[in-house]
């Protein structure tokens, strides 16, 4: 029972972590990246250091588990994206000034596109933004929850 165990937790995908199998280097083991902000940490866990390939991939998951921990990341299988390529800075919130606003993006737990927009002209410029980024915080929020 516990071999079978063993076995499907090789096989299963495994969040940030990918197997490395380079037979003409002898390298064989789990390589964890995480990525967070724009900084991305990351580990090689042998399976000759690690006493196997079952124990590699514990060891593997144990640290990332415990770097997501330590530098705040939320521990989920989802993608979550924390570099925004907008002027504004936040993911997912956008200045729109042409047509005055603050536009505000997410994906849903059904991995459907949500958009709203917040007026620049009925809130003034910084309660909108406050108020779209605010909005941005609660919709990935409940796509994160279980």
């Amino acid at each position: 029972m516990e071999e079978k165990r063993d076995k499907k937790i090789l096989l299963e995908k495994h969040k940030d972590i990918a197997r490395i199998d380079q037979e003409s280097k002898r390298t064989h083991g789990w390589y964890v990246r995480v990525r967070f902000y724009g900084k991305t940490h990351s580990k090689f866990f042998s399976d000759g250091k690690c006493g196997g390939r079952y124990s590699s991939l514990l060891a593997a998951l144990a640290w990332r588990d415990e770097i997501e921990t330590r530098i705040g990341k939320v521990r989920t299988n989802k993608h979550i994206v924390t570099v925004s390529n907008t002027s504004t800075g936040v993911v997912g919130v956008r200045l729109n000034d042409k047509l005055g606003r603050y536009e505000v993006s997410w994906v849903n737990k059904a991995g459907k596109q949500g958009k709203t927009s917040v007026s620049i002209r009925k809130h003034g410029k910084e309660n909108a933004f406050k108020r779209a980024c605010e909005i941005r915080k609660i919709k990935e929020a409940e796509r994160l929850s279980s």
